[in-house]
Formats: C-alpha cells, structure tokens, sequence
C-alpha cells in the first residue's frame, strides 16, 4: 500500500486531521461528512483508547463503502459502554455477538449478503452485494475467548473484516490478564507480588503473526497515534476481500493506570520503542512497516503506567526491564524498524 505524504506546516495543535489541508486531503474525522458512526452519549472512560479507535476505524470503513456496512461486535467494553439498554451509540446496522463468537456472526452475515447478491443476480444482474461486514472486540474476546471462531473465519477466507481493540487485559470485567497481557503487568489476576511480579514472561499469543500464518489477504496492526495510517488501512482492507484482519493497540487508563491525557503518547511509545510494531502483510508475507523515528527505552513507556510501579520501586527489577528491552530489540530486528543509519 502506497501513501501520498503530505508536508504539515501546521504545529502545536490538537487539530484532527489537519484541517489547514485541502479538503480532498482531509482525514475523515477532519471532514464535516464523516458519518460519526460511534457517536455521542456514550459511556466511555475520560481518556478511552478503544473509543477513539472504534471511532475512527469504523467512520473510515463508513467512508470506503459509501455507507453500506454491517458491523457484529463482541462481548466487551466497547459494547457494554457504547449500548446501555435501551441506549446506544451506533449509527449504523450494528449487531451485539456473544463474548466469543463476533467473527462467526460476521461471517454469517457475509454469507446472507452472498446469498441476497446471488438472488439479486438472476433478477437484476447484480453478482456482488455493495454491503461489506465488519466484526470487532477486544483482545479478551479475540485473543482467548473468540480464537477459534477467527481462526476459522480466516481458514475460509470469509469476506470479513476483523478488528481487535487490544488494551491488554479484560478491562470489562476488573481488568484480569489476557493472552495479549505483556510480560510484567500488574492485573488482578497477575499480581505484583513474589519473585516474578506480574504477568509471566514467555506466555500469552502474539495474533496478528498467527493471522499472518492463515495467509490471509490482509494483516496489519496499527495505534491511535497515528490517525492517518489507522485510516489508510481500513479504507486498503475494504477494498479487498476476502478474510483481513486488523490490530489496534488502544491505550486503557483504568486498567493500565495512567493519566487520561496520556493515552496518544503512550500509544506512540509502544510503536517507538519497539514494544508494538507497526507494519502491513498481505498473504503472509510482510509488505510494509512503520519505521520508528525516535527510538526510546522501554522504561519511558513503562514507567507513566502504575501497572508496571513495581518495576521501578525500591529495589525494583531491573532484570525484568532488560527482558522487556530484550524483547523490543527482538521487534526492530525482526521487522527492521530502524532505518539503516539510524540503527
């Protein structure tokens, strides 16, 4: 996937997207016409990393398919506080699944949409429906509860778009590790406590590589730092087909307890320092990857986060951070995120 770059003049404002841009170069949330999709009211903690990116990821999807799409959603956070009965938040044909099975119901309603083109085609000659499906959750209702009804999903090459929330832990239910929880984090169910405080190193799945190895015709991962690069993926995965699937680190301040503020800077400096690579793969092969600029310690992101505190008390653990910088490094040599000189 190839980018126009764009040259900002504009500097130190919070301004989404840019709008000292043309509009044809606007992002969709700088755009009067983007569809607000997860709108307004809804119940989300000051600071939610997942609401921005649900946010953005499904207005961008609006905007690729003209308004015609189908979203299922998992069990989780983004359903419980985006749809308090008899309220909701969504403005678009939205479907709740249960806690693990948002790819299969996607792909049921893949598969009704075939059925209705086929019927339309011997009426109307209409041999595809324009209606495209999404499917999303978090990182507990993808990486655990919901891992065998996405395997499935992309053994089929189900005309689905997956997109996994991650915040690292079930935040929903009082914040109890997941299989996407990184190695040292303090939850309720890995306490920091004992000779190996927190969540165990060597344990947990890392997805989007497992993703990779279905060859499915789209991977790529992506954080709610970077607006423009969220957007350009979903708008490249919807116009393709078949099973694609798209992971999205979202910054929680409950559950990893930082400041609400701090929710795009500590998504950037998981990209800068390695700890969550930024990159696209179509058919199992790596085709892009987002080079950091700046690389940083892994102590800059982890300390702002009381869930890691005890990494850095008295006496602290300072093996346990050259694990976590060991398992950066691993990152940007396997991926080559550094340029050549900069490396």
């Amino acid at each position: 996937m190839s980018q126009q770059p764009i040259k900002f003049y504009q500097t130190g404002t919070f301004t989404v997207g840019n709008r000292l841009l043309a509009p044809e170069q606007r992002s969709v949330q700088a755009s009067t016409e983007r569809s607000n999709s997860l709108n307004s009211g809804h119940r989300a903690c000051q600071g939610c990393g997942e609401a921005l990116g649900a946010r953005y990821a499904v207005d961008a999807a609006m905007r690729a398919t003209d308004g015609q799409l189908i979203a299922a959603n998992a069990t989780g956070c983004l359903e419980v506080f985006s749809t308090p009965y008899p309220e909701t938040s969504w403005q678009l044909p939205w479907i709740h699944s249960l806690f693990g099975n948002a790819a299969a119901v996607g792909t049921g309603i893949a598969a009704a949409l075939k059925v209705k083109a086929q019927k339309l085609a011997k009426t109307a000659g209409q041999a595809r429906s324009d209606v495209r499906v999404i499917a999303q959750g978090g990182d507990g209702g993808t990486t655990d509860i919901g891992f065998g009804c996405l395997s499935g999903m992309f053994e089929r090459n189900d005309d689905v778009l997956y997109i996994c929330y991650d915040n690292e832990a079930y935040m929903n239910t009082g914040v109890q590790r997941s299989s996407a929880t990184p190695p040292a984090a303090r939850t309720a169910t890995t306490m920091a406590v004992g000779a190996h405080p927190g969540a165990e190193f060597g344990q947990g799945k890392n997805l989007p590589l497992i993703a990779m190895a279905h060859e499915i015709p789209y991977v790529a991962t992506a954080t709610v730092a970077d607006l423009r690069d969220l957007e350009a993926k979903v708008a490249h995965a919807m116009s393709l087909h078949g099973a694609r699937y798209l992971h999205i680190l979202v910054p929680c301040p409950l559950g990893w307890g930082s400041a609400s503020h701090d929710t795009i800077k500590l998504a950037r400096l998981a990209r800068e320092t390695g700890l969550f690579p930024v990159f696209e793969a179509e058919h199992g092969e790596v085709t892009h990857v987002t080079k950091i600029r700046n690389r940083v310690p892994v102590e800059d992101y982890l300390r702002p986060q009381k869930r890691f505190a005890h990494l850095f008390g008295t006496p602290g653990q300072p093996q346990m951070l050259a694990r976590i910088q060991a398992d950066a490094d691993r990152n940007i040599r396997r991926f080559k995120l550094l340029d050549e000189v900069t490396a």
